[in-house]
């Protein structure tokens, strides 16, 4: 793999950490797609760092749970501010 690439696994993986940020808020802020960041997380991490993986697949798996709560809570901000 290259060199690049694992640095890049390794940074995502601690901006996730550091800022509890969603796959979609991490993509944005690298600049790169979110099927990467989750390919970086999920499987090149495993290879680099497996405990660090660890740590940001909770994060993950934390955001993934609430998901639908921040959905909803978008959609009630959205129709209170049409009037």
């Amino acid at each position: 793999m290259k060199d690049y690439i694992e640095e890049r696994a390794v940074e995502i993986a601690n901006y996730i950490i550091d800022n509890s940020a969603t796959v979609r808020q991490t993509a944005k802020q690298f600049g790169i797609s979110k099927s990467t960041v989750h390919k970086d997380v999920t499987e090149r991490l495993l290879q680099i760092n497996p405990g660090l993986a660890g740590e940001a697949r909770k994060v993950l798996d934390m955001n993934k749970s609430e998901r639908h709560i921040r959905g909803g809570l978008a959609t009630r901000e959205k129709y209170l501010h049409q009037h």
